[in-house]
């Protein structure tokens, strides 16, 4: 499993011209799936993802986690995460989970998610347009390879 985690001052998602989901300052989560995940998986990145101190304090040093800055959480589904170009230059997405096991597992992260914060999502497997505004830049990839 990875999520691309970036800190952003707001964010939205939006399908066949209706926005869907908008969040202000928080996270803007991308989560891919690959065919072994399982929800013990996702339960480490979910831990990783909702401790992260990665907003400024008073001093201008990255302290604070979202919790201390009443941050929420906007969770879109991406396979492309799992994109190999090892070969040509056409993408190949067979390291992707199928799309029932990644569904369920972005289903799972979700629910987790929102015990937790307020979250917005996208929609899995629709055609999303993602607008943000990447605060730092301060971009992170979490991958279950590395931290599991």
């Amino acid at each position: 499993m990875k999520f691309l985690i970036q800190k952003v001052t707001h964010a939205s998602v939006t399908v066949e011209e209706q926005v869907i989901g908008q969040i202000g300052k928080g996270f803007l989560v991308f989560i891919g799936v690959a065919e072994d995940d399982t929800t013990e998986i996702a339960d480490k990145l979910i831990k990783k993802l909702l401790g992260l101190r990665i907003f400024e304090d008073a001093e201008g040093k990255t302290n604070l986690s979202l919790r201390d800055v009443n941050g929420s959480l906007l969770l879109v589904s991406q396979f492309t995460l799992y994109a190999d170009c090892k070969k040509g230059n056409r993408p190949s997405f067979t390291k992707a989970g199928n799309p029932t096991l990644a569904n369920d597992l972005y289903e799972y992260v979700i629910e987790k998610c929102r015990a937790e914060f307020p979250v917005e999502t996208g929609s899995f497997g629709a055609d999303m347009k993602v607008e943000l505004l990447n605060d730092g830049p301060f971009t992170i990839i979490l991958d279950s390879a590395e931290i599991c």
